[in-house]
């Protein structure tokens, strides 16, 4: 485990008062990280009653001894993307790993778009989806990135999902936004390799989390049944996956996407 050590590290990590963010961010902690706790408001965490708020994920790590601020910031917005990653390093020193986790298939005015095909989907709802999760990952990595090269250290986790390797009619642009975000990722290592930036990705499976329960419908397919890689994921099976791609075990991995399905 000594590998795996992050004692010292700073980790910024993206929509994290919540979801999958939120194991993300604790796993950081648990193994020695500070982090900085991010969301959109300070009130978000409480949509699916993960958390009372971002202060309050913040709070769950300083009680594991660690350094943690909550900063909110609209990543569609590249303005506030780049004063939010200037605030990070001007209260931090620097940030060691980033972990791009903020996005979902949201709709402009909607909990989801509808129609959710690549059809008949409003214009608006695909510039919405693209925004948050494609563009921000974009931003984020632009910004963070001249950091850790200026630096000549880093790690970045960017976050798509299984979604983005398979073909679908429903969440097509969803889909499509998450696997540009593994090319992305492929092109982001390139670049950065020769600065000793290391950039990955990790696909997650569907995991349960406040979000997946509240937004299942009536005849989703939700496997509770057979051996456990055909189960619904936990959000402990993608928190260590991120954990191993943050840590010195990836030291000599590079524009990768960890597909979970």
């Amino acid at each position: 485990m000594t590998d795996m050590d992050l004692s010292g590290k700073i980790a910024l990590v993206t929509g994290s008062s919540r979801g999958l963010g939120r194991y993300y961010a604790l796993y950081l902690a648990w193994a020695g990280a500070d982090v900085i706790i991010h969301d959109v408001s300070p009130t978000a965490a409480a949509q699916f009653g993960e958390a009372a708020s971002g202060e309050a994920v913040a709070d769950e790590i300083r009680a594991l001894g660690r350094r943690s601020a909550f900063l909110a910031a609209d990543l569609t917005d590249p303005v506030q993307i780049e004063t939010f990653v200037e605030q990070a390093i001007n209260q931090f020193g620097h940030i060691d790993i980033l972990v791009n986790n903020a996005g979902g298939d949201i709709g402009a005015s909607t909990p989801r778009p509808d129609p959710n095909n690549a059809i008949d989907i409003k214009v608006e709802d695909i510039q919405a989806v693209l925004n948050l999760n494609l563009l921000n990952v974009m931003c984020m990595c632009k910004y963070v990135g001249a950091h850790m090269r200026e630096r000549r250290s880093g790690k970045i986790v960017n976050v798509g999902s299984a979604a983005g390797h398979v073909a679908t009619t429903v969440g097509v642009i969803y889909a499509a936004a998450k696997a540009g975000i593994s090319h992305y990722t492929l092109c982001l290592g390139e670049q950065l390799r020769p600065y000793d930036v290391n950039v990955n990705c990790i696909a997650p499976a569907a995991t349960y989390t406040g979000r997946f329960r509240a937004t299942r419908v009536a005849g989703d397919q939700i496997k509770t049944e057979g051996s456990r890689l055909q189960q619904v994921a936990q959000p402990d099976d993608m928190a260590k996956i991120v954990l191993f791609l943050a840590s010195s075990q990836s030291d000599y991995l590079t524009g990768e996407t960890i597909v979970c399905h």
